[in-house]
């Protein structure tokens, strides 16, 4: 089994905890922590780590923005981001944790879920797409799964990520009113919000049961949403101490010297040239 060592973590200047940074220092910050996560993505296959982070919160808590950001850098060949679909008629006569397994990462890879195994404690118990013998099996045996994930080896990271009300219904009315995100507003994200006392006692009855010494539940509020990439990400890199892996000197070849005629463009069907950029 590979383990990740205590290497000593790599010092670098940061901001304070409570710094307020201007768009141009946010992005500048962002830009750090998405080289150091392709650092850890080195480390990761260098010491052949598997990774499993679980992204879960109200819809419009900006679950997929943190993971567009923290995978922006890195090789899709290693970190594989699952958004899987309601399940199938198939799929509904399996184990419940079986159609999460297949995904699970081997030797070297990253595996970041958008939404998981804990759409049973949430949507599947709000909207009663499961019986309540189904959601009582899940509350028992959902702690023993996640430890035999992490007794096996695998890092096991779950966020889960805060949105006010107030701030969601801001963003569902953002949604609404522009037509490049309305297609994000489904008719389960209003009945979200018709039902979101319902969501929050599911919520707290998941963190009692699933709250677990190997595999916490970290909350990050993301009411303001570039902070909330800052502060996830960099909690992240905490999380997984790395080093940066040394690399072989890279030398380009010489280019063949054979001689070679291009094809005239006029025999290719090239796309027109409608724009030019400074």
């Amino acid at each position: 089994m590979a383990h990740a060592g205590k290497p000593k973590q790599k010092k670098v200047d940061k901001p304070s905890r409570k710094a307020v940074l201007s768009r141009k220092d946010y992005d500048k910050e962002l830009r750090r922590l998405q080289v150091d996560l392709v650092q850890l993505e080195e480390w990761v296959r260098h010491r052949g780590l598997r990774v499993v982070v679980l992204f879960e919160g109200r819809d419009t808590a900006g679950k997929g923005g943190v993971i567009k950001r923290m995978t922006a850098l890195l090789n899709p060949r290693y970190v594989r981001v699952v958004a899987l679909p309601a399940p199938t008629e198939r799929e509904r006569t399996q184990w419940y944790f079986q159609r999460y397994i297949t995904h699970l990462p081997s030797a070297g890879e990253m595996v970041l879920f958008d939404r998981s195994w804990y759409n049973r404690a949430g949507v599947e118990r709000v909207m009663g797409f499961c019986t309540d013998e189904e959601y009582d099996e899940f509350m028992r045996t959902c702690p023993q799964f996640e430890r035999m994930l992490v007794r096996s080896g695998i890092v096991l990271i779950k966020y889960w990520l805060s949105v006010s009300d107030e701030e969601q219904e801001r963003r569902f009315l953002g949604r609404i009113n522009d037509p490049s995100k309305r297609w994000k507003l489904s008719p389960m994200d209003l009945q979200a919000r018709a039902r979101w006392v319902d969501y929050s006692e599911a919520k707290d009855q998941m963190f009692s049961f699933c709250d677990i010494k190997e595999a916490p539940w970290h909350v990050v509020e993301t009411d303001n949403k570039r902070a909330a990439h800052l502060n996830l990400m960099s909690h992240f890199l905490s999380l997984i101490p790395h080093e940066e892996v040394p690399h072989e000197d890279i030398k380009l070849p010489p280019r063949q010297k054979r001689s070679y005629n291009r094809p005239p463009k006029s025999s290719q069907r090239m796309v027109p040239m409608k724009y030019e950029v400074e």
